[in-house]
């Protein structure tokens, strides 16, 4: 009889043991869970607050709203557009004042913008990325551009934009400037 109750308490002993045992598994596995929410809602936040500032500055720039887009310029910020090298807004652009003194002025001077359409906005943490159609007139040769697409990659840190990294049909801008469509 001695050897059952102690096989019964060891059994019972075992089983709360046992329970405690997953209970604590359980409690992390929780923990961890709502650690994670937690992450997806500060990403969500982030992410939220990236397209803003980035839906912002486009806004700002189609207005030519200098006052907002320096506002949420970073001094080091980057342009960056690829393209023939031989059309003068081609970049990078490095820092906030080059951007604005040199670069802007180039660009408006040669290249007017006659359509933009976004087709499609995205955004992870500290990311924004943008797609759509454009069109232009390239002044130099005072010729339109075929309408071509366009995405876009922005990148924020402390509410300002430190990266525009632009990308595009260069080749339908260059044929354009250099008047050679056909």
């Amino acid at each position: 009889m001695k050897q059952i109750l102690l096989i019964t308490s060891l059994s019972i002993l075992m089983a709360f043991f046992g329970c405690e045992s997953s209970k604590k598994e359980s409690q992390s596995a929780n923990i961890e869970k709502i650690n994670q929410n937690d992450k997806e809602k500060n990403m969500d936040k982030q992410s939220k607050a990236t397209m803003d500032i980035a839906m912002k500055f486009m806004d700002a720039m189609g207005k030519g709203d200098m006052e907002t887009m320096v506002s949420l310029m970073d001094d080091d910020m980057v342009w960056q557009n690829e393209g023939d090298k031989a059309m003068p807004w081609i970049g990078p652009w490095k820092g906030k004042k080059v951007i604005l003194e040199t670069f802007l002025p180039l660009f408006m001077e040669h290249f007017k913008t006659t359509k933009w359409v976004t087709e499609d906005a995205i955004s992870s943490g500290d990311v924004a990325a943008f797609f759509g159609q454009m069109k232009g007139i390239t002044l130099k040769s005072n010729q339109e551009t075929t309408e071509f697409t366009f995405a876009l990659r922005v990148k924020v840190a402390n509410g300002k934009i430190i990266l525009w990294n632009w990308l595009e049909d260069s080749y339908a801008i260059s044929q354009s400037y250099h008047h050679t469509k056909k």
